[in-house]
């Protein structure tokens, strides 16, 4: 997004600054961010006790916020399980590449809260038809050995222009306001305002996030 943050969590994980001073505002957007650069992959190599902290610091943070987003990678590292939020919405992405396929389909798996409001998204789809195939299968997996469906949120198409809006480091939506994936994104997030996930709870667990937002 072309952002040149200060301080990004890597300086919060290394104990360099608190994470309240790591927001960066993003004017053109709306929301503030805390940017995960360079030194973010030590989160893997945290104890449990500093994840816990680091947790409870990004739940005090949020009040301050409307929404708040969590941005977590692939994998099922002790982070990125820790930092999952146990209320409100859970959402897995998936392409129907194989490995992304069985990566979502552990996440939901390993969901320990069975009221949860867990939902999926299929990226980089080649168009609806073969978006909705793709959640068809992992849908069917879940509903056979988990006995549980979690409900689809939206299907992004492929386009060939978000690379160019990486490049120029420039916010997708506004580059390209008129893409097929744009249009996907704006759709799902309407769904998503239309169908608002379950209450946190009060509690460190509720919502924490590394990309802070005062709009959804």
């Amino acid at each position: 997004m072309g952002l040149n943050a200060d301080k990004d969590l890597g300086d919060v994980v290394a104990g360099r600054v608190s994470m309240n001073h790591a927001v960066t505002p993003f004017k053109d957007g709306g929301f503030d961010i805390i940017v995960g650069q360079s030194g973010t992959g030590r989160l893997a190599d945290m104890s449990r006790s500093r994840l816990s902290e680091l947790k409870s610091d990004l739940w005090q943070l949020a009040q301050r916020y409307d929404r708040v987003i969590i941005d977590l990678g692939a994998g099922l590292e002790s982070a990125v399980r820790s930092l999952t939020p146990k209320g409100g919405m859970t959402l897995v992405v998936a392409t129907d590449e194989p490995t992304s396929l069985t990566d979502a389909y552990i996440k939901v798996s390993i969901q320990e809260n069975a009221r949860a409001d867990m939902r999926l998204a299929i990226n980089m789809a080649g168009d609806h038809r073969k978006g909705e195939k793709t959640y068809g299968a992992l849908a069917k997996a879940c509903r056979t050995f988990l006995n549980y469906t979690p409900p689809l949120m939206g299907i992004i198409r492929r386009d060939d222009r978000i690379p160019d809006a990486i490049r120029r480091q420039t916010a997708f939506l506004s580059r390209h306001p008129q893409a097929d994936a744009a249009e996907d994104l704006a759709e799902m997030a309407a769904t998503i305002r239309k169908q608002p996930a379950k209450s946190a709870a009060k509690s460190p667990n509720a919502g924490t996030s590394d990309n802070t937002s005062k709009k959804a």
